[in-house]
């Protein structure tokens, strides 16, 4: 039977970064998706402009993604990782996208 011999603070230490580190790999993975499905839909609907019928659900889509570069952002930071453009250059994350992260959309009022 092995037995480390590294003080309990540092096991402890070693196990935190590795979670941030999985926590970091999750939401980087989530963000690759939500663009990836927002480059889809644009790609199916190529055209000058996007019909209106269809704005709401791009407008989904784009607000995900926000969602998900926000989550990523704060848990960066969180780590010490204070500059994002990394992660808007390595991700190709669109401006639109820049500009609703952390947006969060008032709930829907249910009909009457």
């Amino acid at each position: 039977m092995s037995r480390d011999l590294r003080p309990p603070v540092d096991i402890l230490h070693y196990e935190i970064v590795q979670e941030q580190a999985s926590a970091l790999g999750r939401m980087g993975r989530t963000l690759e998706q939500a663009l990836g499905e927002l480059r889809a839909f644009d790609a199916a609907h190529a055209a000058p402009e996007i019909p209106a019928a269809l704005q709401p659900a791009r407008r989904k889509l784009v607000m995900a993604a926000g969602q998900a570069l926000w989550m990523l952002v704060v848990q960066r930071e969180a780590t010490g990782l204070r500059d994002s453009r990394h992660i808007m250059r390595t991700y190709n994350v669109p401006g639109e996208v820049q500009l609703c992260m952390g947006i969060v959309p008032a709930p829907s009022k249910p009909a009457l």
